[in-house]
């Protein structure tokens, strides 16, 4: 009996002995495991509320599990269902509907669109006359940032396309890169020219419906799920809620560029198509020399306009696909492209050579441990540990952090003290238009000077020296901005000036503005 006793001690001994070392050396090499580990600390180091990642390779799902939290301080779990913003990830998406139609023979990639949107007016007509359907999407048409147009107003999709014929270019077309949203928005409005159906249908119909992803909804106002992320920002070291469904429903006016919300278990269906040549369980989406046309590298993009994230990687080149950014990485091709609205991020990532994809999803802004893990996603599953990406970049983008403190900083120190408006409060008060960019209404509220820019960004105006005020927004997320007045000959304010726009005082129009052209 003793004996027996003996020996099955021993056994046990063993087998817990046994059990613990092969879950030691499960952590030590599942690739999985050990990435899921790394998840979870870089979530707590960038101090991220809640996140996804989903991993694909060779047709499987290796990973798809949510981290973290839907909104700060409360208990409810980000999981695989939770819908998170795609943002501009969903270009992608806007670009493979297109090669659907060229697929159908409707649309050729070079077609100048004008022959689609004849009412679309660029600010140089040859421009206009040139433009073809593939500039729309490689962000080289030489129009600048033009956000402002959905960003801070409310005006339709057709109002937008509209007013772009007032926006002077930034250089000549196809000379350069600036990312370009609206661009987007008119390629959405050529697929709905060419097919018949609103772009927002379309993508519903042709290609959620087809990959199976039932929760994912195509504008931000069909989000009415409880299982979603709501935005935070993060203000003095401290991570906020940013509570505006007003601010989040605003890229609905062009949602070609970026109003997709989805979540992992829809995800892996899109990521794995674009793995596989367009294809998908049985399903063909696209032709293989259309698919192809995608990922072509179709522009260079410039240092200034591609990611710190290049300090660090050090690509040897960088181009644009239709709806991808791209750069060699360790010796390989990798696919890439971020989404970025207030309070939420995202990342789709692929090395296609090794047929892995890597897609993030995020409810803190800016928060670019995005790209931490996508690059560890790709040395973990394909190429093997290379660095820390996560401390690494964490390193980097607080350098950038701490050189916008001391920006700031010395902005300041240009101040003038003890100046004084050149008019009474009172002066300033009125409306001033923009024929192009609305309206702002200045009043006097308590004594001082309050602002609000076509009724979405408003605040209170904190002398800062001479004409010149200092806006504090009541939307915390837009943070400051130095606004001034300019006066006339007879030293009435007659312009009202913010972030590189002019609003004439609604008085002195005289019903005049930017010409039509």
């Amino acid at each position: 009996m003793k004996n027996n006793l003996l020996v099955f001690l021993l056994v046990t001994s063993w087998c817990v002995v046994t059990s613990a070392f092969a879950q030691s050396k499960k952590t030590a090499t599942d690739p999985v495991t050990r990435y899921d580990a790394y998840i979870q600390q870089a979530v707590r180091d960038w101090k991220v509320p809640g996140l996804t990642v989903t991993v694909v390779k060779d047709g499987k799902i290796l990973l798809k599990k949510g981290y973290g939290v839907r909104v700060i301080g409360k208990p409810d779990p980000v999981d695989s269902q939770t819908l998170f913003a795609m943002a501009s990830t969903t270009k992608a998406m806007t670009a493979a509907c297109l090669g659907m139609m060229v697929d159908e023979g409707k649309l050729n990639w070079d077609d100048p669109v004008a022959d689609y949107l004849p009412d679309f007016q660029l600010y140089d007509p040859a421009v206009t006359r040139e433009l073809r359907v593939r500039d729309l999407l490689i962000h080289n048409t030489g129009v600048g940032n033009a956000d402002v147009f959905w960003a801070a107003m409310k005006i339709p999709s057709n109002e937008i396309l509209r007013r772009m014929r007032y926006v002077k270019p930034s250089y000549s077309l196809r000379a350069g890169f600036i990312y370009q949203n609206v661009m987007y928005l008119a390629a959405g409005k050529v697929l709905e020219k060419v097919s018949g159906i609103p772009w927002d249908k379309f993508i519903r119909t042709r290609i959620f419906e087809p990959l199976n992803m039932r929760r994912t909804k195509a504008l931000f106002g069909e989000v009415t799920d409880a299982n979603r992320a709501k935005p935070h920002l993060e203000v003095n070291d401290t991570v906020r809620l940013v509570d505006s469904p007003l601010e989040e429903g605003l890229v609905d006016a062009v949602g070609p560029a970026g109003s997709v919300w989805t979540c992992p278990d829809d995800i892996t269906a899109w990521m794995q198509c674009m793995l596989d040549s367009g294809r998908y369980q049985g399903k063909t989406l696209l032709k293989p020399a259309t698919w192809a046309e995608l990922f072509k590298p179709q522009t260079f993009v410039t240092d200034a306009e591609f990611y710190p994230t290049q300090l660090l990687t050090k690509p040897v080149w960088k181009t644009y696909g239709l709806g991808w950014f791209q750069q060699d990485y360790r010796g390989h091709r990798i696919n890439f492209h971020t989404g970025s609205l207030t309070g939420m991020i995202a990342i789709h990532g692929q090395l296609p050579d090794q047929k892995l994809a890597v897609y993030v999803q995020g409810n803190l802004d800016h928060a670019e441990l995005r790209h931490a893990l996508m690059f560890r996603a790709f040395d973990e599953f394909a190429l093997g540990p290379d660095q820390d990406w996560s401390v690494s970049f964490q390193k980097l983008y607080g350098g950038f952090k701490q050189g916008a403190k001391l920006a700031e900083r010395k902005a300041d120190s240009t101040r003038v003290l003890n100046t004084s408006p050149s008019l009474p409060l009172t002066a300033y008060v009125g409306t001033y238009n923009s024929p192009v960019y609305g309206k702002v209404d200045v009043t006097l509220r308590q004594g001082k000077l309050y602002v609000s820019i076509n009724d979405i960004m408003t605040g209170r105006m904190e002398h800062w020296h001479f004409d010149t005020f200092r806006l504090v927004y009541d939307q915390f997320w837009n943070g400051k901005d130095l606004v001034s007045f300019v006066l006339d000959t007879q030293g009435k304010a007659t312009t009202f000036k913010t972030f590189g726009l002019e609003f004439a005082r609604a008085a002195d129009t005289g019903g005049k503005g930017v010409a039509e052209r």
